[in-house]
């Protein structure tokens, strides 16, 4: 997979509103941070407030980092600045971790110069017979303070904006709602589980939003997708909350690749003018066609590429037959039963290389699991074909163990003192200490370091038992307890200098030929797209300070537990047998704390082991419906060129 590029606005669309694309979400909040900067110093300029909208959520953190930046670097000032915010769950605390008050404060208000008077936050606190009035008092804040000047949204995947739920009217004003049990499962990562979510919220009304003059949405990763493509291409409906922002004279949505990849003009380009035809595009074409027809790729026609839009690709190709051929060895040759190569094999169209052999292998793991539900079959098979396999365990994964683990292993300790006759006491006071802390322990209170180390020790084991099992000898398992995870909260530091290093570090001392990443983004609590970068950093660095091994490295990149790869992007494709899915599965099962419910599991309510075999056998029966050979699962990797 090559390097991310900047998308350019075409012509051709079918979108009602501008949209912009960008590379990533860093690019994004740059670029939504400089128009802030820039009407902020026009209104100084002008000696006149400037008056924000803002949001909450995973979407604005890097927006406002970056304005936290400028405002340190490059004497950004606030002093004119007057703020409300579109919404805040009810009830709730306004020092609640999970709090957008608290939210605000910590990635924003606490690190600029803005006067606390301009700061307005809807009051999750206020009583429930108060709130009607609240409401009212909220709306007359915002009149009085001139209108809005720029109000920055986020998009919820049901396509809401603020807490405006789907239903919501065009003339809706600032008023308690009640959730859509959707947006509470998506936003259950915030909290221990969904039972936790509030139920309601205090959210500007759809009408309060189009008042503002100028609008910009911001939307990462592939699961805004299927809303945005819904809020620009298709008619305004309340169904869609974000689609009523079409009939706004001043909107625009900055978007990144993941998040833009439903639009017509990337996901089916040939339908909105004129395109380059590179394999690619062919491949991607092409299977569409065959999976919305449900033919498999060497019974599509002449007629069926006329009917489906692809008239352009016969001329330039001449007819079905050689177009059909063409995609069929691109997937067939993206199926291998050798993830490392096979040996004393000259196979040019082979995903890897043949030499050297046996590989060096590094398998990055974000969690202490990741290894084995994302690339479970394809790490058993590299360690039986004879290569020598490494894991890096990037983080502790401490916060996805429940307080009843804790105990419950700390009464072995203490059990096992006594069966093997140690005689000291510190495991029983360790136990009772723990019992007393969970016993008192409040909604959200942080962890003691004690009881974060004993949960970090429980996922080392786990993991170590793991990889025993594949066959890996404990001098290959390497745990690396990157920084920016150790915060014992959800919200995690940002990619460090240490971070890097520590990755730099294991990559110079293996110097791997074969290296496996997540490249799972969309897992909600961010660790893997982190992690992600700190593996393609330390990359970059160890090429930029000459080490040469580097050139002779491969990196690939795994999907699995939140997600899977576009059957056109997949460059390998690792068939497993039934006896290989379940040697996998039980492979998942040795980690014990992370099955049946474990906290922060995101909006996907089933064990770690159902996604990964659902979405394994559905990529095998996907090949499958394209023509080639039914597997029983398969595990699907991307290589990404650094």
């Amino acid at each position: 997979m090559p390097k991310s590029q900047t998308a350019k606005q075409s012509l051709d669309t079918l979108e009602k509103v501008e949209v912009q694309i960008v590379p990533d979400l860093k690019a994004g909040s740059l670029a939504i941070a400089k128009t802030i900067a820039g009407l902020i110093r026009q209104k100084q300029k002008l000696k006149q407030k400037c008056v924000l909208g803002l949001a909450t959520g995973s979407s604005p953190k890097t927006l406002y980092a970056e304005l936290v930046r400028m405002h340190k670097e490059e004497k950004l000032s606030f002093k004119n600045v007057v703020t409300f915010n579109l919404d805040e769950y009810y009830p709730i605390s306004k020092e609640a971790i999970q709090s957008y008050n608290r939210f605000m404060q910590t990635h924003l208000f606490d690190h600029v110069d803005i006067n606390p008077k301009n700061i307005h936050i809807p009051d999750g606190e206020v009583k429930k017979e108060d709130v009607k009035a609240a409401c009212t008092a909220y709306e007359q804040l915002i009149d009085k303070a001139g209108g809005i000047d720029l109000q920055i949204l986020g998009i919820g995947n049901n396509g809401h904006i603020g807490f405006n739920e789907p239903g919501s009217g065009i003339h809706t004003k600032t008023r308690l709602i009640n959730l859509d049990n959707s947006t509470r499962i998506a936003n259950s990562y915030e909290f221990a589980n969904i039972s936790e979510v509030p139920r309601m919220a205090i959210t500007m009304g759809i009408s309060t939003i189009l008042k503002s003059k100028q609008i910009i949405l911001m939307a990462w990763g592939a699961g805004k997708a299927k809303a945005v493509k819904a809020a620009v291409e298709e008619d305004e409906t309340e169904h869609v909350p974000a689609s009523l922002l079409q009939g706004h004279p001043n909107v625009t949505f900055i978007v990144d690749e993941p998040a833009a990849s439903e639009l017509t003009r990337l996901k089916s380009p040939w339908l909105t003018g004129d395109v380059e035809w590179t394999p690619r595009l062919i491949k991607k074409a092409v299977v569409h066609m065959a999976l919305q027809l449900k033919k498999p790729v060497l019974s599509l026609t002449n007629e069926d590429y006329n009917e489906y839009g692809l008239s352009d690709l016969l001329v330039e190709k001449g007819n079905a037959y050689e177009i059909n051929l063409e995609v069929y060895y691109m997937l067939r040759d993206s199926i291998t039963g050798w993830p490392g190569g096979k040996p004393n094999a000259v196979i040019p169209s082979h995903p890897e290389r043949s030499v050297p052999y046996p590989k060096r292998v590094l398998i990055f793991s974000p969690h202490p699991d990741d290894d084995i539900i994302s690339m479970g079959g394809t790490f058993q098979r590299l360690h039986d074909q004879g290569h020598d396999v490494h894991v890096g365990y990037q983080t502790s994964g401490n916060i996805a163990v429940t307080d009843e683990f804790v105990t419950r292993f700390l009464d072995f300790a203490v059990g096992f003192n006594t069966i093997a006759k140690i005689d000291s006491d510190k495991p029983a006071k360790i136990l009772a200490q723990t019992r007393k802390y969970v016993a008192g322990k409040k909604p959200n209170q942080i962890d003691t370091p004690t009881i974060r180390e004993i949960k970090g020790l429980i996922r080392r084991g786990e993991a170590s038992a793991t990889c025993r099992y594949v066959g890996i000898p404990d001098s290959n398992i390497h745990f690396m307890n990157l920084p920016f995870y150790e915060t014992g909260t959800i919200e995690k530091k940002p990619l460090g200098e240490k971070d890097v290093r520590i990755t730099m570090e294991l990559l110079r001392e293996l110097k791997p030929h074969q290296i496996y990443c997540a490249g799972d983004f969309a897992d909600p609590h961010g660790t893997h797209l982190v992690c992600f970068n700190a593996v393609v950093a330390a990359l970059q660095r160890l090429r930029e300070e000459g080490d040469e091994w580097i050139n002779d490295c491969w990196l690939w990149l795994y999907k699995g537990a939140w997600q899977e790869w576009n059957i056109e992007d997949i460059e390998m494709a690792i068939p497993m047998s039934p006896e290989q899915v379940l040697k996998k599965r039980f492979g998942i099962f040795i980690h014990q704390s992370q099955k049946d419910m474990v906290p922060f599991q995101g909006s996907d309510n089933r064990e770690f082991w159902q996604r990964a075999e659902e979405r394994n056998a559905n990529t095998a029966g996907i090949y499958a419906d394209l023509g080639l050979t039914h597997y029983a699962a398969m595990e699907a990797f991307v290589r990404w060129h650094y």
